[in-house]
């Protein structure tokens, strides 16, 4: 094995662990769908250890300990609405509604699918329609109501909390950034998507809170929930990247898109 030595800026630490890992288990599964279920297996107890994080901030929040937090958020955003800006976020929540995520999801799609790139649109699809299921049980599990501290600006029907258009957001555009930065190695291109992504999904967050429909507890609940899925998926797809050597047809697919890769196996 060859390791990888230059930085790798300052998510390091969690790199370093991802790819220790992945070392670990290359060096006691043999094949390729054998080290993936190992790899899946560790990620579930990953994905215990956020739940227990995302449970204890749920449970403040049924408490009411954010109540008033919340509230005087809303009113602020409730004292700087005008008729101009109220248009504007009408557009920006927008980005955040099922029809656009699809459709750039599509589009995502139809480009991985046309280069070759099959495993990156299996994980695509597996990160949009589970962060969505996820969304749909945590809301009928919580079902907390929408705000009544402050006049709504947009109508809404579904539960509150966890922000259904925070964790959407943060899952399909966080994943469309992800594979555009794996596909292009120059340094500027891959920040400047990261950017505009990041930019994105904290402008259909704030539209939440402004538009009334949402406590700021929500956008940050549904935000985090997008962060820890689209951990898990993106985990999973350099984990696929790292064992592709072991199935030629997935390392056929995989090929050009090592450059973030820890080692050649």
């Amino acid at each position: 094995m060859e390791r990888r030595i230059e930085s790798r800026g300052r998510l390091g630490l969690l790199r370093d662990a991802l790819y220790s890992t992945l070392r670990l288990i290359a060096r006691h599964v043999h094949g390729f769908f054998g080290a993936m279920a190992a790899f899946l297996t560790v990620g579930i107890v990953g994905a215990v250890a956020a739940v227990a994080v995302f449970a204890a901030i749920a449970s403040a929040v049924s408490e009411g300990l954010t109540q008033s937090f919340d509230e005087r958020v809303l009113q602020w955003f409730e004292s700087h609405r005008s008729p101009l800006l109220d248009l504007v976020m009408l557009e920006i929540t927008t980005l955040g509604t099922g029809v656009v995520l699809i459709m750039i999801v599509l589009v995502a799609s139809v480009f991985l699918w046309q280069t070759q790139h099959h495993w990156s649109v299996y994980l695509l699809m597996l990160g949009v329609v589970g962060g969505k299921l996820i969304n749909t049980l945590l809301k009928g599990m919580y079902e907390r109501p929408r705000p009544s501290v402050v006049q709504w600006a947009t109508d809404v029907h579904s539960a509150s909390f966890p922000s259904g258009h925070a964790m959407s957001s943060m899952v399909v555009y966080g994943s469309v950034a992800y594979l555009v930065a794996r596909l292009d190695s120059r340094r500027r291109t891959r920040h400047t998507t990261w950017t505009l992504a990041i930019i994105v999904i904290i402008a259909v967050g704030v539209s939440r809170m402004y538009l009334g429909v949402h406590y700021p507890s929500d956008v940050i609940a549904g935000f985090m929930g997008g962060i820890a899925w689209l951990a898990f998926v993106a985990s999973t797809l350099t984990a696929i990247q790292y064992f592709a050597r072991r199935r030629p047809e997935v390392h056929a697919e995989e090929k050009d898109l090592d450059i973030d890769a820890d080692v050649k196996t």
